[in-house]
């Protein structure tokens, strides 16, 4: 579909930058659980640390100590998820904001899912700090997704406001 006169850019490109996120959420977690041990923490700023966490939950570990069914909810989830995402890229690939957000979506929840089937947990080792706050542990899917949402709520914005 395309969007101002544009050709639509094909379902290629978008698959392309969720591949892209895939293999660098997988690299980092490769990287941490191959030198560090559950727990461990290496300081790097007095705000930022990399630790290595093991989540069996969700986002900032929600159900983290359910009974061990989240990790295939979870899984499941994930991957109803990136079907519908592959079919709203496919729909709508000229619309350059909403599929970039879809695509970092999409790389980051086949990031975790990759984990969840790999570990049976998701790997977070990035530990941002301060003044006695901690924020959840989170790794470069959660980022990915994040930014993604991030982008989605203002390419809604931008549609709104054209309207």
């Amino acid at each position: 579909m395309a969007t101002k006169g544009k050709p639509a850019a094909g379902l290629g490109p978008w698959l392309m930058i969720a591949a892209i996120i895939i293999l660098a959420d997988q690299f980092t977690k490769v990287l941490i659980v191959s030198s560090m041990t559950l727990g461990e923490v290496r300081p790097v700023t007095s705000f930022f640390d990399i630790v290595r966490a093991h989540n069996y939950g969700a986002a900032f570990s929600f159900l983290n100590h359910a009974d061990g069914a989240q990790r295939w909810f979870f899984l499941g989830l994930g991957v109803v998820a990136a079907g519908f995402i592959v079919w709203m890229l496919r729909k709508h690939a000229g619309q350059r904001l909403f599929c970039w957000a879809l695509s970092l979506v999409l790389g980051g929840a086949l990031g975790n899912v990759l984990d969840r089937v790999w570990h049976g947990y998701v790997v977070d080792f990035i530990q941002v700090h301060y003044a006695g706050w901690y924020f959840p542990a989170f790794n470069v899917a959660d980022s990915a997704i994040t930014i993604g949402a991030i982008l989605l709520i203002l390419d809604e914005l931008r549609r709104v406001r054209r309207s």
